[in-house]
């Protein structure tokens, strides 16, 4: 709503700007309010009521449902149809009159003199050039503006179909890895465990199926999703592996993008987690003011079926960051033979 106010605000004040040249530029403007009675000026801005009438009509019709629709010959015949409206139609509406000059009847001791208009093949000739090159530069910036205005929707659109995507490469996995946690709870034959699990796998596939088909969320609600994550993982994991999870600031009235963090917790989990081995994951988030620090931590274990590594999940984070928080984000992952570290800076949303 905002972007339309100020588009039409925009139209509005290069309106005015365009028709107000007429009058800043006439050689009779000292005439003060006397100028809209001179036939030569009349003609003059009655020309740029037309310019301004066929910009709008080549913005809002010619160029997007005839140019780009390629009906090239009717787009054609109208842009001439349209510059003979241009170039003639003030000479026929307004029609010279006598005007006094200096020393005649009629002229006052402090007129200033009226301009005469020229006549005959020099005014023709003035007049073709003029409206010619004041027709095509209409016509130019009517183009500009809407290839302008179609690629930004374009892109737009590319955004937005890129985001719907990588969402759904995310979605999927992380429901997998969770039916995976109540299945390892069922077989235990855990009861009161087990339909714990269900009533937060309920939640979080609420919130998938729901919520992060918003552009943003509200700050609670992705840390309540990630917070049921990590304690299905800790249902199944029971004492095998040394969890660390704290959250610390302020949430309320603030906004983030939905799914954003819980990769790079995901792929601790994933590529941390060895029975046969010492485990360790750290989750740490912190919210200072509208900046949200994430924290994740792993000792790195290698199985037959993966070695450690930046999943799809978190490479397709990574482009999702770049979209969403063009330079609002900082993101940095260290590694080496034993540990995998992420340290993840976000400018939230109000």
């Amino acid at each position: 709503m905002k972007t339309k106010s100020s588009q039409l605000a925009a139209h509005i004040i290069g309106g005015i700007a365009f028709l107000s040249l007429p009058v800043l530029f006439s050689p009779d403007r000292a005439t003060a309010w006397r100028i809209f009675t001179i036939a030569p000026f009349q003609r003059e801005f009655l020309t740029y009521v037309l310019l301004l009438a066929f910009f709008y009509l080549s913005y809002f019709y010619l160029i997007p449902q005839l140019y780009f629709k390629k009906k090239h010959f009717l787009f054609i015949l109208i842009l001439i149809a349209g510059y003979l409206l241009v170039s003639y139609l003030p000479h026929l509406i307004v029609v010279n009159r006598p005007m006094p000059l200096p020393g005649g009847e009629g002229f006052k001791a402090n007129d200033k003199p009226f301009r005469q208009p020229p006549n005959g093949l020099m005014r023709g000739v003035r007049d073709f050039g003029q409206h010619f090159f004041q027709f095509a530069i209409t016509l130019s910036l009517a183009f500009i503006l809407k290839i302008m205005e179609r690629w930004k929707k374009t892109e737009e659109e590319k955004a937005a179909a890129e985001l719907a995507y990588l969402k759904a490469q995310i979605n999927p996995h992380f429901l997998f890895n969770t039916l995976n946690s109540i299945y390892s709870s069922a077989i235990k034959e855990n009861a009161d465990t087990t339909a714990n699990a269900v009533v937060k796998l309920s939640g979080m596939m609420r919130y998938v199926t729901t919520e992060s088909q918003q552009q943003l969320v509200t700050l609670e609600k992705e840390i309540a999703y990630i917070t049921d994550y990590i304690e299905l993982q800790q249902m199944r994991m029971g004492n095998t592996v040394q969890l660390s999870y704290t959250v610390t600031g302020n949430l309320t009235g603030k906004k983030i993008a939905p799914l954003i963090l819980i990769p790079f917790i995901e792929n601790a989990f994933k590529y941390g987690v060895n029975p046969e081995k010492p485990s360790l994951v750290e989750v740490v988030i912190d919210i200072k003011g509208d900046i949200l620090e994430l924290k994740t931590h792993n000792h790195k274990v290698v199985t037959k079926e993966h070695t450690h590594g930046e999943s799809l999940g978190v490479i397709n984070t990574e482009s999702r960051l770049n979209l969403m928080y063009p330079g609002n984000h900082e993101l940095v992952i260290n590694e080496d033979d034993k540990e995998y570290l992420v340290l993840l800076k976000i400018k939230l949303h109000d």
